[in-house]
């Protein structure tokens, strides 16, 4: 399977990580402040004016901005590729946050595209980080079956509804240092929920990216692609993002964990789907480039160190984070876009996407241009 075309969206807002410091609606400790700096993040771009999403409730409006960006994404693949609406014969919608829970982000695409009524599609939600690589597997199983097939993959990476409802009216936030000095333990849960809270707003960024696949003769093609999910009964409580009744009728909070084990988990499972990758497709070793999931500059650095990566073979990773943050399963096409373009990659190389996280799970593919 090729992918025939990738085009990558960001909403009109962008804002730098120091401003978005400067307006947060409370003061931040230094050692906070620190914790958010080493992120790695310098801007990201959001489908809400900032201002907006401290506010108590977003107002409502005719068009939902998260699937708007989705929208905007699909349509300029569909131009830049050649291919008509009509062409599309299977729609893969891969999301975490919308205004809508039902209908699915899949129910809403084929009209605003002017896709077939009668096209194949479906929603994906909760795969957060593995979006891209779930998506990828089920385009390949239609068109194993559909040789002549086309596959629209319609990718959201947009959060900031999520993260920025956890730290709205939010006091008192810690720093990690002073959490860790804190001695009774139902203080410092709560402690760590504000502190995770804080450090989630910072890192996420909006953007969506939209894939046009099939079985043609143009564009990378995805060789093999391993994958592995909870080792053992409870590695998903690891990271996680739920909704839980609120004291109010019709009213729900969201709530996400973040634990302090996710980057040794990650090191863990990423070292299960290479072994597995490495073990069928020897052409993995020769990859030019690493494209790894934009986590956090620190999951980065774990990644790139304990694999023996130089800072050449995943550059475009620290680059897509410091330039749009942790954009969930739309990152690693971001990343393949920004290194194709870029000439990271030509024609014939070979290149290894990687990514873990909630889930659990982890996922390697191969990839040649």
């Amino acid at each position: 399977m090729r992918l025939v075309q990738l085009s990558t969206v960001v909403p009109k807002y962008r804002y730098s990580t120091k401003e978005m410091i400067e307006v947060f609606p409370e003061e931040l400790s230094g050692d906070l402040r620190q914790n958010i700096l080493n992120l790695g993040v310098s801007e990201r771009y959001l489908a809400y004016p900032l201002g907006l999403l401290f506010k108590a409730e977003l107002p409502h409006v005719d068009e939902d901005p998260v699937a708007e960006v989705c929208v905007v994404a699909c349509k300029q693949a569909l131009k830049a590729s050649g291919f008509s609406s009509k062409d599309i014969d299977y729609l893969i919608a891969a999301y975490d946050s919308s205004t809508f829970l039902c209908p699915s982000l899949s129910n809403y695409l084929p009209n605003e595209l002017g896709l077939k009524p009668d096209v194949k599609h479906v929603s994906v939600q909760g795969m957060a980080c593995s979006a891209f690589v779930r998506a990828v597997q089920l385009a390949e199983d239609h068109l194993a079956r559909h040789s002549d097939g086309n596959v629209m993959i319609c990718l959201s990476g947009v959060n900031s509804p999520w993260f920025s409802n956890q730290v709205r009216g939010l006091r008192d936030a810690k720093g990690m240092d002073e959490i860790k000095a804190i001695k009774d333990d139902t203080v410092k849960a709560r402690e760590i929920r504000k502190w995770v809270a804080v450090i989630e707003f910072f890192l996420f960024g909006d953007g969506a990216a939209c894939i046009i696949a099939s079985n043609s003769e143009q564009g990378p093609e995805i060789t093999r692609t391993t994958s592995v999910t909870n080792l053992r009964k409870n590695d998903f409580s690891a990271g996680y993002a739920r909704l839980k009744p609120s004291k109010e009728a019709f009213l729900f909070e969201f709530e996400s964990g973040l634990s302090k084990d996710v980057p040794n988990l990650g090191l863990e499972y990423t070292s299960v789907v290479l072994k597995k990758l490495f073990e069928q497709e020897s052409r993995a070793k020769e990859a030019k480039k690493w494209l790894m999931h934009t986590g956090s500059k620190r999951i980065l650095d774990n990644l790139a160190k304990s694999y023996g990566l130089g800072y050449e073979k995943v550059r475009e990773s620290y680059e897509v984070l410091e330039k749009y943050g942790n954009l969930a399963g739309a990152s690693l096409p971001f990343i393949l876009d920004m290194t194709v373009r870029k000439g990271g990659l030509k024609k014939g190389d070979y290149a290894v996407m990687l990514n873990y996280g909630w889930g659990f799970s982890a996922n390697a593919t191969l990839i040649k241009i």
